[in-house]
């Protein structure tokens, strides 16, 4: 019940959020039936009252209430079991409001907006860009927010393309966000992806660091990598959708990348037997290159929907982009696959401290190594339990100049209980909020459909704040498992050696419980282990550049320096 009680005023949040004005108790219960939520006015006015008690509403005189800062930051943070499912209905919502005609140019289509501080530099770049092709549509809505003295730019989304084949009558399956290599002009493959289902942050966000895109450099030069996002459509409806794509493009949309053919890879990305993948820029693109630049800008995606009538086009795009090729040979590896590989080869003998682990290496310049072991330092020396081992092992770097510092992976753990007849399933990567009495994580994403290590990507997108978590409150990296909830007694034995061993757990679930308001499946218990890339995130977070790298190697633990 307390769950449920929740949920509901984290709805009644996000509707103030999304309506951005005082709202009456009649208003917000009319909101919540939408939602499927049946709140007469009076309750909804109960549950008003607990949120203004905690600073996350206020009441604007008979008008009715407003959220608060508090209340936004709240509402980031949220449920996050709650959250990693309200994604994915988001992205469903804007795909429903899609209302664009393609042959008459009007209608509904789905934005990002994005803000930052005007300079004629910044609007040279989006440009230069928009002028190349690489966005869904040349056009555009600009507005200045005075308060905040910055401009804000809604973009066309790759969504509108989804909700472009549902209007149409075509089933269309939102799969990943990802980024595109391109070569000589050419896209060639998927590099990364992230899957809509299960996360917290919307996909294509992970990938809006300027280190995770080179878009500036595709325009300039015809290599680097742009974001983009994967769908499948039925083969039946393929011709279908190629007519969709010509009108759509005669209208100023479009931003095909690839459609394959039924049961074809697209950009290395695997298909279903008889389903289509349509690989699309992604509309942040140009906002991308201006981050690469070195230009602050704040994007948020998928945030709204805007009549195409009422936008602008920057510019008269000619296309930069060729044909694509011959798919790849090689496909997308996704880290699952790789994690259950190396699990089954984790051998640790617990009493005698033998055998291999699973290794996490990251690489620092040679020139940066004291200042970033000094980093690393003050976390395995005051706040062990803040790292998956005290093991460690610097390592000689693949690239002249550099060196590498190995941590035992969290994965380990899942191996250990494997070889001792316990299924595990690693569920998410997160980040755990360690401020106060109750943990919580405050961000997930599934290892399932993911093709790269969580935890990289919240370190480069500087989102830890461990320097801050070892006075007692910040933001620390942990990943989540679940086993049978039968297992459980036996997997706490275990989990005790593992602790004796030199190894942190941070909590053990009981059976169909949240755990760090993390919910897990039915019949299943949660594990909460700390991230093994703690210590390297510092060492970013001082402002070190550090290339992190989870899930990488097999090591001797044996082989392994002890803190």
């Amino acid at each position: 019940m307390p769950q449920e009680t929740d949920r509901k005023m984290m709805e009644i949040l996000r509707i103030l959020a999304d309506r951005e004005e005082v709202l009456g108790a009649k208003t917000i219960a009319e909101e919540l039936k939408k939602k499927g939520y049946n709140l007469g006015e009076r309750a909804v006015r109960y549950h008003m009252r607990i949120l203004d008690e905690k600073g996350f509403t206020e009441r604007i005189g008979y008008a009715g209430r407003q959220i608060t800062e508090t209340g936004l930051k709240e509402l980031e943070k949220g449920l996050i079991y709650d959250q990693v499912d309200f994604v994915f209905s988001k992205f469903e919502d804007m795909i429903y409001q899609t209302t664009l005609d393609p042959l008459k140019g009007k209608g509904s289509v789905v934005v990002n907006t994005s803000s930052f501080t005007y300079t004629d530099d910044v609007m040279n770049i989006l440009k230069e860009v928009f002028g190349k092709g690489i966005a869904v549509s040349p056009y555009i809505n600009t507005s200045f927010i005075e308060a905040e003295n910055k401009m804000k730019v809604e973009t066309v989304c790759g969504t509108t393309i989804d909700g472009m084949l549902l209007r149409s009558g075509i089933p269309v399956i939102p799969q990943y966000g990802g980024v595109v290599e391109v070569e000589g002009n050419v896209p060639t493959r998927f590099t990364e992806l992230i899957s809509y289902k299960k996360t917290s942050m919307t996909p294509l966000e992970a990938f809006t660091d300027e280190d995770m895109t080179s878009v500036l450099q595709v325009i300039r030069e015809g290599n680097g990598l742009i974001p983009a996002n994967f769908r499948t459509i039925p083969s039946s409806a393929r011709t279908k959708a190629l007519k969709l794509f010509e009108d759509l493009e005669k209208i100023g949309v479009s931003g095909l990348l690839k459609m394959g053919k039924s049961g074809e890879s697209v950009l290395g990305v695997p298909v279903e037997e008889d389903m289509v993948g349509i690989a699309v820029i992604g509309g942040i693109s140009p906002l991308c290159a201006a981050k690469e630049a070195g230009f602050e800008v704040n994007i948020k995606l998928a945030e709204n929907t805007v009549k195409l009538e009422d936008m602008s086009s920057i510019i008269k795009p000619k296309p930069l982009l060729q044909t694509t090729g011959p798919e790849p040979h090689e496909k997308v590896k996704f880290l699952l696959s790789k994690a259950w590989n190396l699990i089954y080869k984790v051998d640790l003998d617990l009493e005698t401290l033998k055998g291999n682990v699973i290794t996490n290496i990251s690489y620092v310049k040679n020139d940066d190594l004291e200042d970033a072991l000094a980093a690393f330092d003050s976390v395995m020396g005051s706040r062990p339990d803040y790292s998956t081992s005290r093991f460690f092992k610097i390592i000689k770097g693949q690239e002249p100049g550099k060196t590498g510092i190995a941590t035992v992976c969290s994965l380990t753990i899942d191996g250990i209980l494997t070889k001792n007849g316990i299924s595990t399933s690693p569920q998410y990567g997160g980040i755990l909020e360690t401020e106060g009495k109750s943990p919580r994580f405050i961000e997930l994403t599934a290892y399932s459909g993911s093709s790269l290590d969580p935890h990289e990507i919240y370190i480069s997108k500087n989102m830890t704040s461990v320097g801050e978590s070892l006075k007692g409150r910040g933001r620390i990296l942990a990943s989540l498992r679940e086993i049978p909830y039968i297992s459980r007694p036996q997997a706490v034995e275990i989990l005790e050696d593992i602790k004796e061993a030199g190894f942190s757990i941070l909590e053990i679930g009981k059976p169909s419980e949240l755990i760090y308001n993390a919910k897990v499946e039915r019949y299943h218990a949660g594990i909460v282990a700390p991230g093994g890339l703690n210590p390297i995130a510092i060492i970013r977070e001082r402002g070190i550049h550090v290339e992190p790298k989870a899930v990488e190697t097999l090591m001797k633990l044996q082989d392994m320096e002890e803190f």
